[in-house]
């Protein structure tokens, strides 16, 4: 056993734990808490990383649920928008054919009366040649012709025997 590195040997031993204790004295100092603090930074980017991403989930739920919210707001926006023109429309027919109608009515009252007034004027029309005739025929028959106030005795004799 000639090996120098597996032999035991007191100031090796001493010399080693001495190296390993400036060593680790040294790597506190001046290397393990850089390494820390780069770790903690890191852990605390991560951790606002994830934060930032809850927050980013929750904001965009938050977005989701109100977009939904004014979808169906439009939606029943224009429901109501199409039951209130349905409904404008069967008020508007509804006023059209009652003025139609009343305007028939009137059309037809109208032309009632003018017939009524056309009727009235024949009538009176025929009781005038009926007159002039009977006076025509009376005038024949008595061979002379009548004083104004016998004509107008006679003609109202005549219109009520015609009616």
């Amino acid at each position: 056993m000639d090996n120098p590195l597996v032999r035991l040997d007191p100031g090796l031993f001493i010399w080693t734990i001495l190296t390993f204790l400036a060593l680790l004295f040294l790597l506190a100092k001046f290397a393990w808490k850089p390494l820390l603090t780069a770790l903690e930074e890191r852990e605390n980017k991560i951790k606002n990383s994830l934060e930032d991403a809850e927050k980013a989930k929750t904001e965009l739920e938050r977005l989701n649920a109100e977009s939904e919210e004014i979808i169906a707001k439009a939606r029943s926006e224009a429901q109501s928008i199409r039951v209130e023109a349905k409904a404008a429309t069967e008020r508007i027919k509804a006023d059209l054919m009652a003025k139609a109608e009343a305007d028939s009515k009137k059309i037809l009252e109208e032309a009632e009366k003018q017939i009524h007034v056309e009727k009235d004027k024949a009538i009176n029309e025929i009781r005038q040649e009926v007159v002039d005739i009977s006076i025509a025929v009376a005038e024949k028959v008595i061979k002379k012709n009548l004083s104004k106030e016998d004509n107008q005795s006679l003609i109202e004799e005549s219109l009520k025997n015609l009616q």
